[in-house]
């Protein structure tokens, strides 16, 4: 019987509970990763990559083999910052401690191997929670020859069931937009000498609320941060600022809802005589499915786990900036592995924890994926 891949590639449980710990335990916010950069580029050095570092942000970019072709691996390296039993620090509550220790473990497992002609490119890559690093990374050229990408995403209980995975995770577009209400200030008792501000942001709200799209396409658009006035209870504020979270599935109905937001606030604006500013920065793009990218991941997800446990791609109203890679370069055959791990309360929740042996078939799935693209993609002839 033919020996199964992940049968060969052997995983030591205490370095990667080791690297797991160090990560958990030294969590850096968005665009602040530099001794996250520095651990992993020490580990990369440890392993005989070689390495490329940034003077303008972190991350870091790890390759093992030669010539093409390339087929990169992707990790986030940032946590959040968020209250955690009542101080707020960093917090990898979204789990990318654990994609940096998989990435880290699948590039061991693979350097001991002799491989298939090509290269390996291990992309540790800053800022995912602001939706700015993978554009860094895009605009530094580190995927522009890239065959297939891969990432990965610890999965909460309500999606996936510990020890099974999923081949791809289609994460839907999600867009803020942040707004000032620009006006004077009026005294309490002289109510027709300003405008109020909130009155303003409430009509806002009333219009958003008939917004309307494609109903068989999931969307939501909602007011989640206002602020106006001050102390004084007796001065009716003339401004105020918020802020709108804009979800939608595809990357189409995120460009209507958009358009609709411009229209209502321009209507509310002319309604109340007032200026209304918005700042409307790029959206995290929507997932597209990649079908021979989804079929190395099942096939991957079905050796190391079995086809029982190989979940269909995920549907969910998240936002990653990882669906940038594709966007940005069409070339570019990208998946995500959606690995199941027992994760609990969910994510961002300050207390989120996983069964963390999970990370150990990451790994094996990463690595098999790896091997299975190179294979491909070498094989691949022109017209075939």
């Amino acid at each position: 019987m033919k020996l199964l891949l992940s049968e060969q590639l052997q995983v030591s449980k205490k370095e990667v509970m080791d690297t797991f710990n160090y990560l958990h335990t030294h969590a850096e916010i968005s665009m602040k990763e530099f001794e996250t950069t520095k651990y992993i580029l020490k580990k990369l050095e440890q392993m005989s990559c070689r390495t490329t570092i940034f003077d303008d942000c972190p991350g870091v970019i790890g390759e093992i083999g030669e010539g093409t072709p390339v087929i990169g691996i992707r990790a986030d390296m940032d946590a959040l910052w968020q209250e955690v039993d009542g101080r707020f620090q960093a917090n990898h509550s979204c789990g990318h401690d654990s994609h940096m220790t998989m990435v880290l473990g699948a590039i061991k497992l693979l350097s001991e191997r002799t491989l298939p002609k090509g290269t390996l490119r291990f992309i540790f890559q800053p800022a995912e929670e602001i939706g700015q690093g993978a554009k860094r990374m895009i605009e530094k050229g580190v995927i522009d020859d890239v065959d297939y990408l891969f990432g990965v995403h610890v999965r909460p209980i309500q999606e996936t069931e510990n020890g099974h995975a999923a081949p791809a995770i289609l994460h839907g577009a999600s867009q803020s937009i942040s707004g000032s209400i620009i006006g004077e200030d009026a005294h309490g008792a002289r109510p027709h000498l300003g405008t109020n501000a909130i009155e303003v942001a409430a009509s806002l709200v009333h219009e958003l609320a008939h917004i309307h799209v494609d109903p068989m396409i999931p969307h939501s658009v909602k007011m989640t941060t206002l602020h106006a006035g001050g102390s004084s209870s007796n001065i009716i504020p003339g401004q105020a600022s918020f802020t709108l979270d804009l979800r939608a599935q595809t990357n189409e109905v995120m460009k209507q809802l958009v358009e609709q937001v411009q229209s209502a606030v321009h209507a509310i604006s002319e309604f109340y005589k007032v200026k209304i500013k918005l700042v409307i920065p790029e959206s995290l793009a929507a997932a597209r499915l990649n079908r021979a990218a989804v079929n190395i991941m099942a096939d991957a997800i079905e050796e190391v786990l079995g086809e029982d446990k190989l979940d269909e791609p995920l549907d969910t109203s998240g936002g990653e900036d990882f669906h940038f890679y594709s966007l940005k370069r069409p070339h570019v055959k990208a998946t995500m592995l959606g690995l199941g791990c027992g994760l609990s309360p969910g994510l961002h929740h300050p207390h989120m924890t996983f069964d963390h042996d999970a990370m150990i078939s990451g790994i094996k799935i990463l690595a098999t994926a790896a091997l299975k693209a190179l294979e491909k993609a070498a094989a691949k002839v022109p017209g075939k």
